[in-house]
């Protein structure tokens, strides 16, 4: 367990975080204190790359494995402060817990991962085999993966650690998740005269029925690959006495295990394919909604909204290893899986990093209102993830 000093060091860093507003593409402050307090406490170097990500180093003294730590610095916004009990950028600390926007999701983590691999490097002197390496993720509530893109192109790690919340049991794997956009193309005409055009409109209604229709696969643990309707948009809007010529559906996919860009659109396709060999009028396409932001080092970030599903076996060697160095130090982890996505859809999913999750905090305090951390997670999972680090840095 950690000593008095320690547990005071996470906690006043975890607050630092969370005094910094850091929405996607705002997450300067923590990235400048992030910066400041690695280089304190004696990581090797410390970078930060063209997406705003901040990667710290610490090398050991015998050559070994690359070990990262992932975890985001932005968070969702807070829609009225007024709802809170306490504010939601001041950290306050009540009844052991402490609060503010991102304490779960995920600041407590980045902190702990900080101070757990600078205490590591002090008590070992760095004699360890392998490199250690924590980085803040910037735009993952945007879109889980992309920005990590650049930070395993950097560092090529052998193991990544994702802290999301998991209250201190391993995360061996998760859905991945899709955005599906189904579009209908009309001809506009005069709504007093609906016969002269082709509504979009209609034309989506008939195209939903029959997406309905279709079975989602399945995976015997991570379970369905659902296919779910989120939003629909018309054009024009407003659409004053004009018949619409054009529709948008974007539909949120669940991905599994090994599905691609193209086996995901295949049945989509084909369905639509049969419609359209119908219907003479119909004109329907499906894609990859597309994402585009704008980062706080000015860059842009853009990238298709396919983030890979991923399972490791529970028996895997890296999996073990960790589990039973967490047990000697008196935790008792259940492995399971997440329910929802995280970076992890990059590392596992497309890069096939050996991955794992590991975070303090429960899963649904994620976004809500009056969000907070308990301090008593907040030091077990630094005391964990050193555990991490013995395991798997021999």
């Amino acid at each position: 367990m950690l000593s008095k000093e320690r547990e005071q060091q996470v906690i006043e860093l975890c607050q630092k975080l969370i005094q910094q507003k850091s929405y996607s593409g705002e997450e300067q402050g923590v990235v400048q204190v992030l910066q400041q307090t690695m280089q304190q406490m004696g990581f090797d170097d410390v970078s930060v790359d063209k997406y705003g990500n901040i990667v710290g180093r610490i090398k050991g003294n015998r050559p070994g494995k690359k070990l990262l730590f992932d975890g985001h610095i932005d968070t969702v916004p807070v829609s009225d402060e007024t709802e809170w009990i306490h504010p939601p950028f001041a950290a306050e600390i009540h009844d052991g817990k402490i609060y503010g926007r991102g304490t779960s999701d995920m600041k407590g983590a980045v902190a702990a991962m900080t101070c757990a691999a600078a205490n590591f490097a002090a008590d070992t002197g760095k004699d360890f085999a392998g490199e250690l390496y924590v980085a803040g993720i910037v735009h993952e509530e945007c879109f889980e993966g992309v920005a990590a893109r650049e930070v395993s192109k950097a560092v090529q790690p052998d193991y990544v650690v994702i802290g999301e919340a998991s209250q201190l049991n391993l995360k061996i794997g998760q859905r991945g998740r899709a955005e599906i956009v189904v579009e209908t193309f009309g001809i506009p005409c005069h709504s007093a005269n609906p016969e002269k055009g082709v509504n979009a409109v209609y034309k989506m209604a008939k195209v939903i029925e029959a997406i309905r229709t279709l079975q989602p696969p399945h995976h015997p643990v991570l379970g369905d690959g659902i296919l779910e309707l989120t939003d629909i948009k018309s054009a024009p809007y407003p659409g004053a006495s004009v018949v619409p010529e054009y529709c948008r559906a974007t539909y949120d996919r669940r991905l599994l295990v090994d599905e691609t860009k193209e086996s995901v659109l295949e049945p989509i396709q084909k369905l639509l394919d049969g419609l359209m060999a119908q219907d003479p009028e119909l004109k329907v396409k499906v894609s990859y909604a597309v994402g585009h932001e704008k980062c706080h080092t000015g860059n842009d970030i853009e990238g298709e909204r396919f983030f890979p599903g991923w399972l490791y076996d529970e028996n895997a060697s890296f999996v073990q290893d960790v589990y039973s160095q967490l047990k000697q130090k008196g935790y008792t982890p259940s492995i399971t899986q997440y329910n929802f996505c995280t970076n992890g859809s990059h590392y596992a999913g497309e890069a096939k990093i050996q991955t794992f999750g590991l975070g303090p905090s429960k899963e649904n305090l994620a976004h809500t209102v009056n969000e907070y951390i308990e301090i008593d997670q907040l030091t077990k999972v630094t005391d964990c993830y050193y555990g991490v680090m013995e395991a798997l840095l021999k």
